[in-house]
């Protein structure tokens, strides 16, 4: 089985965003140990092309590193027109880049809103987009988008993340319908608490409530949410498509 998964992805080319730090960083790792040539993709384009770096002498893969704000819809095109470029195809895509600031209602400023949505959700859309637009060609390819429980349950002081997220998930639901019939799923991953520089400024007291109150009584591993990300991908997941799969350790049940 170890064999099959390590070259279950030979021979495809899988975009990540955000892929210099956390989930995106896990997810970068386990695509190329399956053999995909992976594109990792930040803001800052020295860490993505250290990442890229990384994999190539981890696991003999050719790896690329771009930089570009997926809040940026030309930039966004202009990167992804390069990819498809030089790799000739595009057959993955993992929406991951986001960002995470918490406010209570009381204080949410029309800035934070801003930057939420821009990320988070334009950012999404128009990653998907980009991707699918090659996609189409060979009418095959998987993408994910990085939901998050929060947005399906909600959470006190998040209220403009979850909402976020909330919208991240109907991305999912709606490209999936509307792509199906070209050979292309959409499927999401909503993480629980994930061991993450994005919870590093929650109070310690919080988390330990949040794990207690998990099913599997500890914080969720990037290579949790990474494994789920990787079969949703797979030939494994073929018939999986338009769905949100939690990776939250039962915190939510």
């Amino acid at each position: 089985m170890a064999d099959v998964v390590a070259g279950s992805l030979a021979g495809r080319v899988a975009v990540v965003t955000g892929g210099t730090r956390g989930i995106g960083r896990a997810t970068a790792h386990l695509l190329a140990e399956a053999g995909a040539t992976v594109v990792v993709t930040s803001r800052d384009s020295g860490r993505a092309k250290a990442v890229a770096a990384d994999l190539s002498e981890a696991y003999g893969a050719p790896a690329t590193g771009i930089g570009f704000d997926v809040a940026d819809f030309d930039a966004v095109g202009t990167a992804f027109k390069a990819i498809a470029e030089q790799h000739g195809r595009i057959d993955a895509l993992v929406a991951n880049a986001g960002v995470l600031e918490d406010a209570l209602i009381g204080m949410i400023k029309p800035d934070l809103i801003e930057r939420m949505l821009a990320t988070n959700v334009a950012g999404t859309i128009t990653t998907v987009q980009a991707a699918a637009r090659v996609m189409m060609r060979k009418r095959s390819g998987a993408i994910v988008v990085l939901a998050s429980i929060v947005g399906e349950h909600g959470s006190a002081g998040q209220t403009a993340y979850a909402a976020s997220k909330a919208a991240v998930a109907a991305v999912a639901r709606s490209a999936a319908k509307e792509l199906g019939p070209r050979g292309i799923r959409v499927n999401a991953v909503a993480p629980g608490l994930i061991d993450t520089d994005m919870i590093t400024h929650l109070p310690e007291d919080l988390v330990a409530d949040r794990v207690a109150h998990t099913a599997l009584r500890r914080l969720g591993d990037p290579m949790d949410v990474a494994r789920a990300i990787r079969f949703l991908i797979s030939d494994e997941a073929a018939f999986i498509t338009g769905q949100i799969l939690g990776v939250d350790g039962g915190l939510v049940l």
